[in-house]
């Protein structure tokens, strides 16, 4: 049972109802993990501008979603890794193998996995990383717009996840769980 209340954009007004139609606009649906964020207009809008922000940055689509799922499986969010495999397969158009690999912070390539292990090592250590975490993903190719990047993303996902937890937001893409 959900802990927020995912509210219906037919019955919406004001800034909320400006921004779910925007996001209607951009996805041809309002998922309900907008529509929860939506009790507070101020929230869904962070979000909205950080994620677009985000999706004009160095990193790829296809890596954001990969972050994402890294950091979704650290966090336990079943809603986040759902919606982010549903956009990994059907939007950035990634193989399932590499969307399962990502939760566990693996890679075929080698910056994508210095990446992903950076994303991984931000969450457990709560962005307490030292000289030799940000030397391996730097090794590893990724420049400092890009770890600047990876920060952002993981910060961005950190809120997703732990909105998602707390509202138990009903799953609205094919259902996939932490392991």
């Amino acid at each position: 049972m959900t802990r927020l209340t995912a509210l219906n954009p037919e019955e919406v007004t004001g800034k909320t109802k400006d921004l779910f139609n925007a996001v209607q606009a951009k996805l041809g649906v309002v998922p309900n993990m907008m529509r929860t964020m939506g009790n507070s207009p101020a929230v869904l809008e962070g979000y909205l501008n950080l994620s677009g922000a985000l999706s004009h940055g160095k990193l790829s689509a296809k890596t954001g979603e990969l972050i994402a799922l890294a950091v979704s499986e650290s966090n336990s969010c079943d809603y986040c890794l759902a919606a982010h495999t549903f956009i990994g397969e059907k939007l950035v158009k990634a193989d399932p193998e590499v969307l399962h690999n990502a939760r566990s912070g693996n890679a075929a390539d080698e910056k994508t996995a210095g990446i992903l292990q950076f994303a991984k090592t931000l969450i457990s250590k709560n962005g307490l990383v030292n000289d030799q975490d940000v030397a391996a993903v730097r090794n590893a190719g990724a420049t400092d717009a890009e770890i600047s990047e990876i920060i952002a993303h993981v910060g961005l996902n950190v809120f997703t996840n732990y909105f998602n937890n707390t509202a138990n937001t009903e799953i609205d893409f094919p259902v996939v769980q932490a392991v």
